[in-house]
């Protein structure tokens, strides 16, 4: 694993972003911005190369990662309104590019190699999209290493070995962690910062520097030097508690603020923060979304007025959630900001289910927000010992993965304890087990969409059925290995590669060809 144990707020809930994809077009952007900086913002030309046999061969240009890239190449964020126009903003730059399909060894199915010139020199880049927004770099310049964007890296290339004066810089500086690469000739530096235009000046006097590369900081929670955390599986926290008795949500601030450096309030603040932010994208879905690059319409206008006028069948508050999922989902394939919860493509099962049972039981936002803490802490037990990327696990590791954190929430929001919290969790990732990802016209819209209520659906009933202490069984550790062994073993044709499934059958390819046609005109 790169980089820090997951946060929540790194690998859980969020990025807060624009995009179909989490996995695609945040991953694709924060690299993007890792290439820029190690260019010192100077970019001529950029020679990217994706494999064959890749799930990004297929979906670079109609899941986003595209527009993520090119976005981070030209130093954009996650939320920038110029991302729509990409394209114009790539032609103004001036930046020679070249997008090249092409057999290398890859070891993970969305790997980017790049290569950056300026007039200064280049360099080269290899770097993978692990899943929710989350990246790996694998190798610079031909130096296989691991950095993930959660701090400040200086990167020291020397002509000789410099082990003697690696330790120097780490005597010099306390502040960072200094690392050796390469025979001793890559000294990397990790920090909260970069070195001043001074220190850099002074020390670059004494070493045989080949190049000095630095790339900035990417997630927003920070890598933390010396890291305790208090647990980082169900088990290990189940222990933790036995002398607590904290609630889920509770454990859940215990455990970012000891990962992220943060206060409880700052904790609880910055997720109030992402529940607000929710509740204005369902609304703005509610009031009817415009996109040219998609197959559905606006759907949740529909359902809304369905709804009202008592044609459907009365499903409770599963309706109101449904509602709420369709509205979130159609911001996402609109390009609008939303939040990846665990990821871009199932980011409305988990933020659906609370926002629309909330609304539904006349919650809080505090309650809501506590909720959503919750959920947080079953999705770092399994970004540690699994994934959320489609294209390794198959949807059951976003939509599946989504459904077991949106049944830990809910039984929290119903006033629920703890080991019912887990057992929701467990039962409704047991249920999702196996689930292929297998996008129409290979855009993440259909099925993604149905598997989304499908998630909020199971949802519902595992917390239903935890709350009346129904016994779960498999522990929820278990039930993590189980679908990460399982995602493993699927073949590469149903993990978000378009290349089987209904991605396949006769109306996806004529909805890809519509919707190729319809973007050339």
């Amino acid at each position: 694993m790169a980089g820090s144990p997951p946060s929540i707020f790194n690998d859980v809930i969020g990025p807060v972003m624009r995009g179909a994809s989490s996995s695609h077009c945040a991953a694709a952007l924060r690299i993007g911005r890792l290439a820029r900086s190690m260019m010192g913002g100077r970019l001529e030309r950029v020679h990217v190369q994706l494999e064959r046999r890749g799930a990004l061969a297929t979906t670079f240009d109609t899941q986003g990662s595209d527009m993520g890239l090119f976005g981070g190449l030209l130093g954009w964020d996650l939320t920038d309104e110029r991302l729509l126009e990409f394209k114009r903003g790539m032609a103004e730059s001036g930046i020679d590019l070249q997008v090249e399909i092409c057999d290398f060894p890859a070891p993970s199915p969305n790997i980017y190699k790049l290569r950056l010139e300026n007039a200064e020199g280049a360099h080269e880049l290899m770097a993978d999209s692990t899943g929710g927004g989350m990246i790996e770099v694998l190798e610079i310049d031909g130096v296989p290493l691991s950095l993930a964007g959660d701090c400040h890296e200086t990167l020291i290339f020397l002509e000789s070995d410099g082990r003697a004066l690696a330790q120097q810089l780490a005597d010099a500086f306390l502040d960072h962690e200094v690392r050796l690469h390469d025979d001793g000739k890559l000294i990397q530096l990790k920090g909260h910062r970069h070195l001043t235009s001074e220190e850099r000046q002074e020390w670059q006097g004494k070493l045989p520097i080949r190049s000095w590369l630095e790339l900035e900081q990417v997630l927003p929670v920070a890598w933390q030097r010396d890291l305790q955390l208090p647990f980082q599986s169900c088990e290990e926290m189940l222990r933790f508690n036995e002398s607590r008795g904290l609630a889920l949500w509770e454990l859940a601030v215990e455990y970012e603020c000891a990962r992220g450096g943060l206060s409880a309030d700052e904790v609880f603040a910055q997720m109030r923060e992402i529940v607000l932010l929710l509740q204005n994208a369902v609304e703005i879905g509610l009031a009817g979304t415009e996109y040219d690059d998609r197959i559905l319409g606006p759907q949740a206008p529909n359902f809304q007025q369905a709804l009202e006028g008592g044609q459907l069948l009365d499903l409770g508050l599963l309706n109101e959630i449904t509602l709420q999922i369709s509205a979130m989902m159609e911001v996402k394939s609109s390009m609008g900001v939303i939040v990846a919860a665990p990821t871009a493509g199932a980011c409305a099962a988990l933020p659906g289910s609370v926002l629309g049972a909330g609304k539904t039981r006349g919650a809080s936002v505090d309650d809501m927000t506590r909720a959503m803490l919750a959920s947080g802490m079953i999705g770092t037990f399994i970004a540690t010992h699994s994934t959320f990327a489609a294209e390794k696990a198959g949807c059951q590791a976003e939509c599946g993965a989504g459904s077991g954190m949106a049944a830990a929430a809910l039984v929290e929001l119903a006033g629920g304890n703890l080991q019912q919290s887990l057992a929701a969790a467990s039962m409704a990732l047991q249920n999702m087990l196996g689930l292929i990802c297998d996008p129409v016209a290979k855009r993440v819209e259909v099925p993604c969409l149905g598997r989304n209520v499908l998630g909020a659906s199971n949802a519902v009933s595992c917390a239903n059925m935890a709350l009346s202490n129904f016994d779960a069984i498999i522990p929820l550790d278990e039930v993590i290995t189980a679908m990460d062994s399982i995602g493993r073993s699927m073949p590469c044709e149903v993990r978000c590669t378009g290349l089987g499934g209904l991605a396949v059958t006769p109306t996806s390819q004529r909805l890809e060809a519509e919707l190729a046609q319809r973007c050339c005109s």
